[in-house]
């Protein structure tokens, strides 16, 4: 297929295909040609598609990115494969060869399909986007950060990402905690003590509340969670109201922030947090 002549010999006797150096050298050239393209064509893509969408949290826009990706890499292969004389042989053996040897490799496929079917499925039913925070029936929870043809990427709290099959996702109940929603929110309770005077605490606790870093920027100034009277408990008045922060934001961290906040200006503005406490009535045995 390819002679080339050198200055110092026969070059087409080193280099000719019927001849195993020959073979390689034409393989090689193949691989480097389709490695020089697909990096050309990769980077324009990412150029052009990629960056358009790259703020896009859209999950069927995202698959697509990455299946596409996939293609051009699997159509890269093929063409090498195909063109090269040296694999010629190897692809007469995969396809016209034994009908075990077409099984076995259906049989590797297997999982591979089935992630990319499942990813389809995903990507069309859409149980979440990109940036939702998810949790599975086996108890992986996180945000979702990104999906592929074969797997979905989940960041937990601990910022790990954890790498799931496409097809124990679609497989899975999936509990989206702002499903169609772009805030999240999560109710809180706070106890202060018999005698308070309830007025001033419910602005203490809404102003600490609406100072956190967490609570969603479109709320504050406006009429953010109010606080509400809730109930009388044994040894304290039960005050609660109802925290908005965004989907990507950890509930352990959100909890945490805001209680702390809330101590301290209950602390600041001399607003008691009861405890519970145990008299002991000590018996005269005399008397």
């Amino acid at each position: 297929m390819f002679g080339f002549d050198f200055p110092w010999g026969d070059g087409n006797q080193l280099f000719d295909n019927t001849t195993t150096l020959g073979r390689t050298f034409e393989f090689l050239f193949h691989a480097a040609i389709a490695a020089v393209v697909l990096t050309i064509v990769l980077l324009v893509y990412n150029r052009i598609v990629s960056k358009s969408l790259r703020d896009k949290k859209n999950i069927q826009i995202r698959f697509t990115q990455n299946l596409v990706r996939f293609l051009f890499v699997i159509a890269a292969v093929i063409w090498v494969l195909v063109s090269s004389s040296a694999t010629t042989d190897i692809g007469k053996v995969l396809f016209q060869g034994t009908a075990i040897i077409g099984a076995v490799a259906g049989l590797a496929a297997q999982p591979i399909l089935g992630d990319l079917f499942s990813g389809i499925a995903i990507s069309f039913h859409r149980p979440f986007e990109i940036g939702d925070r998810i949790e599975l029936n086996n108890g992986i929870k996180g945000v979702v950060m990104d999906i592929t043809p074969r797997h979905v990427v989940i960041r937990s709290i601990d910022t790990i990402d954890i790498i799931v099959p496409n097809s124990i996702i679609n497989s899975s109940i999936i509990t989206n905690t702002n499903y169609n929603s772009k805030t999240r929110s999560l109710n809180l309770k706070f106890n202060v003590a018999y005698g308070t005077d309830i007025d001033h605490a419910k602005k203490v606790l809404r102003k600490a509340v609406m100072d956190s870093e967490f609570t969603v920027p479109s709320w504050k100034g406006k009429d953010y969670g109010p606080v509400y009277f809730s109930t009388y408990a044994d040894s304290s008045l039960v005050l609660s109201t109802t925290i908005y922060y965004p989907v990507t934001a950890a509930t352990e961290a959100v909890v945490s922030d805001i209680n702390t906040r809330v101590n301290k200006a209950f602390a600041k503005e001399g607003i008691e947090i009861p405890f519970n406490y145990v008299n002991v009535v000590m018996k005269d045995e005399e008397k």
